[in-house]
Formats: C-alpha cells, structure tokens, sequence
C-alpha cells in the first residue's frame, strides 16, 4: 500500500490565494515538474494554512472561518475526498495543554466562486496524549512523545473514530527524532511493515521499517547523514509519472524550505536524493508533515 494522495490537497493548491512560480535553480530543476507535496500549517491565531509546491511553484491556501481556538501540537490527516467546488477531511490532532486527542472534522464548498468552511468540529476522543510532538498514520496510528515511541490502532465505529489504548515500541532516544511521515506498506504476511521516513537533530535523514505483527521489531537505514536538522516539518508526496520516486519538502520554524526528489523512494538508499533550499518563504506558521 503506498501513501495516498488525497483529492482534497489537489483542490486546496488549485484554489490558493498565493501562487509563486520559483526562478530556475538547482533545486527547482532536481524535482520533476509532474511532483507535487503539501504541508498543513496553522498560525498562532488559529489560522489554517496550506504550503505547497506542485509544478516547480509554490503555494499558499486558507479558507475563511477555517480556524481553531487553539494550535495543535500535532496533526495529521487520515481521510479526505473532493472536487473544484468540495472537500472534506478527518484529522487527528493533539491539543497542547489539555492531554487530549481529538476528532478534527473539515468541511468546505464553493458556491459561485467563494469557498466557506461548512463545518469544522474538533471533538474529543482520547484522553493520554499530553507532550505529543508528531502524529503520523499508517496501518496504525503511530505517536512520539518524549523519548518514547507509541502505536495505535483507529477505526470507525458507529458512525465516529475511535482509537486504541497504546502499544509501546519504544521508550529511549525518539526525542532525537524530530519529524517523522509515513510513506507506505510494503511485505507480506509476517514480513509486512509500515515504513516511515523522517529527522532526527543530528542531521540524519532516516527510514524506520516497523514490522505490524512484532512491532517491537523495528528496523531502520540512514539515507543521508547530514543536512536535515534544521527542519520542523517534513513532507512527502506524489509524482504522476515518476511514480516509483517522491518529492520531499522540509519547513524550518523561522520559514524557509527545501525541496527534493527521490528518484527510488523504495530502494533504501540516499545518494540519488537531489534538491536544496528554496530560501525564506515567509512559512512561519507551525506545521506538520504529511
């Protein structure tokens, strides 16, 4: 199973209210043009923003009313659907006072050319997830906390989300990580693995490969050994010809980005991975990978 790509951030980088196209360079030329990846992002006032870079341009989108009291800890999205005029999409975030998990629920259409938010509910779901840095979901909802490394299962249940009592993996040196997406299963059996690429402080660029009937078996390759430690946020996403490859995108916190490519996002090795920084972008807002 590989990550999917949702129709809901296609539409949102259609309609975004800022649309830049990047000066040729050597990191704009590395990723193909058919290669897109979107960040979410929100603003110290609750503001919901949308970055993103899809054919060599980069973008900015927000819906008005699509704001939260409060600036999650973590986010992260694990259904969406859409067309030109709509879009929903569940998500799951943690809020960064009150230890809870929540149900995020976004809804939005255009009507004669002017987008409105429908609906957007954060409801609670769990309580357990106080000092939650990074949320990201694959087979199984995964969370770092701490040092500590966690897994969970979500499911539908009468009509809303529910989630599982943790399982541990880990419990020493994921405060070392500090972003982390899933990409995709792949195995079988046993064998199957949820893979997840992220930071870590050191500069590493790394992949875990968390077996999904021993979890507690966790392999892991170091891609690149230097250059990543700056980055707040790390995203992947989706090229319609290049699809054995992928586009990566890293936010600093004071706004900047990098993007890549990856010609074989599959093969466990780094060296083909080309790009570099795109300059201040202005994208302050906290945001997280995808």
């Amino acid at each position: 199973m590989r990550k999917p790509f949702f129709a809901a951030a296609v539409t949102a980088a259609v309609v975004g209210s800022t649309l830049v196209a990047l000066p040729a360079g050597a990191a704009v030329g590395d990723v193909p043009t058919d290669c897109a990846v979107y960040t979410t992002a929100y603003r110290s006032d609750g503001q919901r923003l949308s970055y993103g870079y899809d054919a060599r341009k980069t973008s900015i989108t927000s819906y008005p009313g699509d704001k939260l009291a409060w600036v999650p800890s973590a986010q992260q999205q694990i259904g969406a659907a859409g067309d030109t005029d709509f879009f929903v999409s569940s998500e799951l975030v943690t809020h960064p006072t009150d230890g809870y998990l929540y149900d995020l629920e976004r809804q939005g259409e255009r009507t004669n050319g002017v987008w409105k938010m429908t609906k957007n509910t954060a409801t609670r779901m769990a309580s357990g997830f106080a000092g939650t840095r990074i949320l990201t979901n694959g087979t199984y909802l995964y969370r770092v906390a701490g040092t500590s490394l966690y897994r969970y299962k979500v499911s539908y249940t009468n009509g809303k989300y529910v989630v599982s009592a943790p399982t541990t993996l880990r419990t020493t040196s994921w405060d070392s990580v500090k972003t982390l997406t899933y990409e995709r299963t792949e195995g079988t059996g046993s064998a199957a693995v949820d893979v997840l690429i992220g930071t870590k402080t050191n500069g590493e660029l790394k992949e875990w490969r968390i077996n999904l009937a021993n979890p507690a078996t966790i392999g892991s390759t170091v891609l690149q050994s230097t250059g990543w430690a700056g980055f707040g946020s790390l995203s992947s996403g989706y090229c319609q010809s290049h699809q054995a490859g992928r586009p990566l995108i890293g936010i600093t916190t004071a706004g900047a980005a990098s993007i890549y490519f990856d010609a074989n996002q599959s093969d466990r090795i780094g060296t083909d991975i080309k790009g570099g920084s795109l300059g201040s972008l202005g994208w302050t807002a906290k945001s997280y990978g995808q």
